[in-house]
């Protein structure tokens, strides 16, 4: 095994040709973690020294890719993180082939241990539950002379979609159940002007995106706040244009009399819909619970296209569980060597 280091910006076009694949077979395969998603970041944010380390067989094959790169805290402290840390980005990960894992992540280990001269300590946000890099990493990295802890970052709660709407309400306990075929109803009996659709070839995704953000700000302070910054509309208007060329893209808005009453910016990939940010017009159609309805229509849509997971990605709201959401763990990683 060899290793290569990739400090400079054209490391994106270099490992373009090999990173998906590598992706695709190994323990990370992850919309967070695919060229496209690291390459945009990283061109919108830059917020250190590229320090990319790719694994390589004896016939020069991709076997493992460690994305990261190194940043300065305030204290002048200097840390590896993954590209992608941390707000913008839910599951982050080393890229291991699942038939390599041991001897990449000891070979990976044992050069960060000789190369920590260019470095205080190593944080790795977003780990997914079940992940190598919590699992396998921190022993390799405690046999190199490194000091690791585990730590409880967030959760991503999410549902393992059954075969029919109806086996999906049935897991759902009754008093939700109930609720939700409410709310159902009302939109669907009453208000006959409610439809919803999802942005395909016949609409302007950068028109749809504008609408968009309008309604992310206007649902929550939070929100608004985040889309004040330059920086974050760039990234979300760069990566919805180039998710959406690759088919991964499901920006879906649930409108009143032809007015958008909420919307949902989700992803479709490896048989999963990830409900990445959401928007809402709540002054306006608030007394129709315009998104949980339009969650219900992305939820039910999902099983009668076979996706086999609906997963609501960070944070702990009452409405994902609401929704039937399981949670699952994400974690970070930090290390430092022993004495430090």
């Amino acid at each position: 095994m060899k290793l290569e280091v990739y400090t400079q910006t054209d490391l994106f076009d270099v490992l373009k040709p090999e990173w998906n694949n590598l992706l695709y077979c190994s323990t990370a395969n992850r919309i967070f973690s695919t060229w496209e998603w690291q390459s945009t970041w990283w061109s919108v944010y830059q917020p250190g020294e590229l320090w990319v380390i790719a694994c390589r067989d004896e016939n020069n094959r991709l076997i493992g890719l460690a994305p990261w790169f190194i940043g300065t805290n305030p204290q002048q402290k200097r840390y590896v993180a993954s590209i992608g840390s941390k707000e913008v980005t839910d599951y982050l990960d080393i890229i291991v082939d699942q038939n390599y894992v041991e001897p990449v992540l000891s070979r990976l280990a044992a050069y960060v241990a000789d190369h920590a001269s260019q470095f205080d300590c190593i944080e790795l946000y977003n780990i997914p539950e079940g992940s190598v890099s919590h699992r396998e990493f921190p022993k390799y990295l405690e046999n190199c002379g490194f000091e690791v802890s585990i730590e409880h970052e967030d959760v991503c709660p999410l549902i393992e979609l059954p075969g029919s709407w109806s086996e999906y309400l049935a897991l759902l306990d009754k008093k939700q159940r109930h609720e939700l075929r409410r709310k159902l109803r009302r939109v669907q009996g009453a208000h006959s002007g409610v439809d919803w659709y999802i942005a395909g070839p016949e609409h302007d995704l950068a028109e749809e995106m504008e609408h968009f953000l309008d309604m992310m700000a206007s649902s929550d302070p939070n929100k608004s706040q985040f889309l004040a910054d330059p920086q974050n509309v760039d990234f979300f208007k760069r990566i919805t244009k180039i998710l959406n060329d690759r088919g991964w893209l499901q920006l879906s808005f649930l409108t009143v009399n032809g007015e958008r009453a909420a919307a949902y910016l989700n992803f479709d990939y490896d048989g999963r819909i990830l409900v990445y940010n959401s928007g809402l017009r709540p002054d306006e159609y608030g007394y129709l619970s315009p998104g949980i309805v339009l969650l219900a229509f992305n939820i039910q849509h999902a099983i009668e296209t076979g996706h086999t997971v609906f997963d609501f990605l960070q944070g702990d709201e009452t409405y994902k569980y609401h929704m039937g959401g399981k949670d699952t763990e994400v974690l970070n990683l930090k290390a430092k060597l022993t004495g430090e």
